[in-house]
């Protein structure tokens, strides 16, 4: 099932914050992801897989 990047973010137990902490951009960067105005580059994905503990193909990167 497909979720979108901020719902992956919140079955992680992680804020914005948190989120941005781990992955190593600024909270206004995860925001821009969950919103659709700029998309995270392929080690930046890799890194979401890794802290939200999910799959890029399980990840809906556009805004709902």
């Amino acid at each position: 099932m497909k979720i979108s990047l901020a719902a992956a973010r919140v079955n992680a137990n992680l804020t914005q914050e948190g989120a941005a902490q781990k992955i190593g951009v600024n909270r206004s960067t995860i925001q821009n992801w969950e919103s659709g105005k700029s998309y995270p580059s392929i080690p930046q994905v890799r890194k979401i897989e890794e802290v939200y503990g999910c799959s890029y193909d399980d990840i809906i990167f556009l805004p709902a």
